[in-house]
């Protein structure tokens, strides 16, 4: 279990990284026509780990509003940088907690977004779920025009 727990800490410094050089301005940064800012990427990451951390592997612990997924897109709301960090806190601590109950890596869940997964999958799932988007940060950050 404690490699699990390695590979899914190891794997979200691709995101957690890039957030001690963010500033409030890059929150509203987007790329060309892209329909996400900097700041609705991090909700988003954050939001996606609390709702793994709760439904996928059973921490009942989490409270999570996924804004971003009722949304559906970026309403530019997302634009508070002290709150975003707060929330991708929670959410590591959160999933980690959640990542450390697991006894059987070989079960399988169900959810309607992806299927049937084994609990391991499912971690691979969200782990390269975070590293994806945390890539697009790093562009729209990079690149990005308010």
């Amino acid at each position: 279990m404690q490699n699990f727990i390695e590979l899914w800490r190891e794997g979200r410094t691709r995101f957690t990284n890039q957030l001690a050089s963010i500033s409030p301005e890059d929150l509203f940064k987007k790329l060309g026509n892209s329909p996400n800012s900097a700041g609705f990427l991090i909700r988003h990451m954050a939001e996606v780990e609390l709702l793994f951390a709760k439904n996928v592997f059973g921490n009942m612990d989490v409270k999570v509003d996924a804004q971003t997924l009722k949304a559906g897109k970026d309403t530019g709301e997302w634009t508070d940088l002290r709150s975003l960090k707060s929330i991708v806190e929670e959410a590591g601590i959160q999933l980690e907690k959640a990542i450390e109950s697991q006894k059987d890596w070989d079960a399988v869940i169900e959810t309607k977004e992806f299927g049937k997964k084994t609990k391991a999958e499912a971690l691979g799932r969200i782990s390269t779920h975070t590293a994806y988007h945390a890539g697009q940060l790093a562009v729209v950050v990079k690149y990005g025009k308010p």
